[in-house]
């Protein structure tokens, strides 16, 4: 055997999609069959029509059904490329874990790791517990947090979960609550922001999202929990789940959040900093939904990391 081969490519494979793989979208099919290959590099071959359902072009987004049969082109795939994850990142991880059983888990996922790999990071969550379990089948994103963001994040074990968790959230059968941290002193009581959000691409390639009418409709409650001097500990239950979604919200009627350094007010970020706060201060702190098969709701709450309640306890009463 050659162990000098920097590269090796496939042949062409014609793979016909299975009853429990029906229904996820191309993409994420081809990311899961061409392992190491860069997501770039799959819409690619995607646009150029190399990948193939049944003799046929397809978009990105198509969802597969059972017995489509998808053809995927000869890959050149570096033979020893692989993704380097920092030692413990695995175990530390699994000490996050609010709940398991057979067909999901829910991590209390930490600030400052993506949720996946990709633009310029090499590995979020779902790698570093891929990494730490190899015995295990089957592991995919249920949803998504923003990379700032910490608390509750659902990953499926079965695709057959998988689908039906998706189909909660489209039915709006999902609770998502949040707690953040804003600016200024909260007025009333508990306040709906329905404004349409749009996503733009900005210089340096940076995506930043707009309050606009052209946009689409994103609806978030806030309630406030406990006032402070300056500041307001609000909880935030989104009914719709747009990107940056919370953030721009608060923004927009006039409450940023705190750590917030793209959306937010630099005086106030810098103001938190001296109180110790070094994160955007939003927390995925509870979640609802139906496990299949199972009678009952299921509600987990994460609990807010040490750095967070330290700031609050040094925040000022009204």
């Amino acid at each position: 055997m050659n162990h000098n081969t920097a590269e090796t490519s496939p042949g062409v494979q014609l793979i016909e999609v299975t009853a429990d793989e029906a229904g996820q979208r191309i993409d994420n099919f081809l990311a899961r069959h061409l392992k190491g290959v860069p997501k770039s590099y799959i819409y690619r071959i995607i646009r150029r029509g190399e990948v193939r359902v049944n003799s046929g072009r397809i978009q990105a987004k198509y969802k597969l059904c059972a017995g489509d049969r998808v053809r995927i082109p000869p890959v050149r795939v570096a033979a020893n490329t692989k993704t380097v994850i920092r030692p413990g990142v695995g175990t530390d991880l699994e000490g996050r874990i609010l709940f398991e059983n057979n067909a999901c888990l829910v991590l209390n996922k930490p600030a400052g790791i993506a949720v996946h790999g990709g633009s310029g990071i090499s590995y979020g969550v779902i790698e570093a517990l891929r990494a730490a379990r190899p015995a295990t089948a089957y592991l995919e994103l249920a949803h998504r947090l923003d990379r700032e963001t910490s608390g509750c994040l659902v990953i499926a074990k079965r695709r057959s979960f998988l689908r039906a968790f998706h189909e909660q959230l489209r039915q709006g059968d999902v609770n998502k609550h949040y707690l953040a941290l804003t600016a200024g002193c909260w007025q009333g009581g508990k306040r709906t922001v329905d404004a349409p959000l749009r996503k733009n691409q900005l210089r340096g390639g940076e995506r930043m999202v707009t309050v606009d009418d052209d946009g689409k409709q994103a609806v978030t409650v806030f309630r406030p929990v406990t006032r402070f001097a300056e500041t307001t500990l609000v909880d935030v239950e989104l009914k719709t789940g747009r990107t940056h979604q919370i953030r721009v919200h608060a923004v927009h009627i006039g409450h940023p959040l705190a750590g917030d350094a793209k959306y937010g007010d630099a005086a106030f970020n810098r103001q938190m900093r001296d109180l110790g706060l070094t994160r955007l201060m939003l927390h995925a702190h509870l979640l609802e939904f139906s496990l299949p098969l199972a009678a009952d709701r299921m509600t987990l709450s994460a609990p807010l990391d040490a750095d967070l309640k330290a700031v609050l306890d040094r925040l000022e009463s009204p």
